[in-house]
């Protein structure tokens, strides 16, 4: 018998079975996809906003060539980080359901059994697109995860969204010959947009370079164009492909499978101690990102890596930090 089941193995969850080992406990980390399969389906080309020791876990220094670190150097970097620890790590397979109670559970996969103590679920929110359900949106033309821009060279792309992804995925896709064209339920670009990029976007739009329809949402998709409804009604406009960067949610599903209740809010939030990050399932635990739930903003890896911590150590001695909760690194970072 293991002493946790560590469900996800992205780098809060490496993170987890760091802290498993140095607290003396067993683990065993299992994963539906491959290592950190979230930054693996990431855009191809993409640099972290962090810089490379917020991304640390373990204490294992992270070299980069530059301030903040690229996809494929995180790459490198965590599974280094795994084979240095030794983590014991299963890849695709997937966690059906976790049987059983508190210091006797069985978590049920599509490969076996595994019988743990305690059960950590670090399954992020990168698996689950916000959907549309509009007519069309399962057509081949249409993808919810943008990786990089040279397919769309000389086509007609429509952008859904007007946040950070979305305009890196326009400006990408311009500047390698796509007709661009965002669409935009609100009334202007977000905040939310890096400094650097976002009077590039501006620039592009004032110009007329990238095209954009405020105050609109897609009604339909159709092989060949897209149906709008804006401030002066329904118009439709031609379209190769559509790029939907309307955000990610927690598998739900797979938490309420596990007894997971969450939170009568509008961001669904698990229920968990947010000090021991326990659930209101005895012994089974949620870390990183998957804790914020449809507030995806909540926790990142800078300050989701913080969680493990704090689990290994209620689970070796029943206890928490002494320190305050609003003195804890990760809270500098919200």
């Amino acid at each position: 018998m293991k002493d946790v089941i560590i469900i996800g193995a992205g780098p809060v969850g490496l993170a987890c079975g760091i802290e498993a080992a140095r607290n003396h406990l067993s683990a065993t980390i299992i994963d539906k996809g491959t290592l950190v399969n979230s930054l693996v389906g990431y855009p191809t080309h993409m640099e972290f906003f962090s810089t490379a020791e917020l991304l640390e876990i373990g204490d294992h220094p992270f070299p980069t060539l530059n301030t903040k670190p690229t996809r494929p150097e995180a790459l490198k970097y965590y599974r280094r980080v795994a084979v240095v620890e030794s983590l014991d790590l299963r890849f695709y397979e997937l966690v059906k359901q976790v049987d059983g109670v508190d210091n006797h559970f069985e978590v049920i996969t599509s490969k076996g059994t595994y019988l743990c103590r305690k059960v950590i679920v670090a399954t992020g929110f990168f698996d689950i697109p916000n959907y549309l359900n509009i007519t069309g949106e399962e057509l081949p033309k249409v993808t919810h995860y943008y990786r990089e821009p040279y397919a769309y060279a000389g086509q007609n792309v429509a952008v859904i969204g007007a946040k950070n992804s979305a305009a890196k995925a326009a400006l990408e896709c311009h500047h390698y010959g796509a007709n661009v064209t965002m669409i935009h339920r609100g009334s202007f670009l977000s905040n939310k947009i890096k400094y650097w990029i976002k009077p590039d976007i501006e620039n592009r739009i004032k110009e007329g370079s990238i095209n954009i329809h405020y105050d609109t949402v897609v009604e339909s998709i159709e092989p060949d164009r897209l149906t709008l409804n804006g401030p002066n009604g329904k118009f439709s406009i031609a379209n190769d492909f559509v790029i939907a960067m309307t955000g990610y949610r927690p598998n739900y599903d797979f938490l309420n499978t596990l007894g997971i209740a969450t939170e009568n809010d509008s961001f669904q939030t698990p229920i968990h101690d947010p000090e021991t990050f326990e659930t209101n399932r005895d012994g089974l635990y949620i870390a990183g990102t998957v804790c914020g739930g449809l507030r995806t903003s909540r926790w990142f890896i800078e300050n989701g890596r913080f969680h493990a911590q704090q689990i290994m150590r209620h689970i070796s001695t029943g206890s928490v930090s002494p320190m305050n909760l609003s003195e804890q690194p990760w809270k500098t970072l919200e």
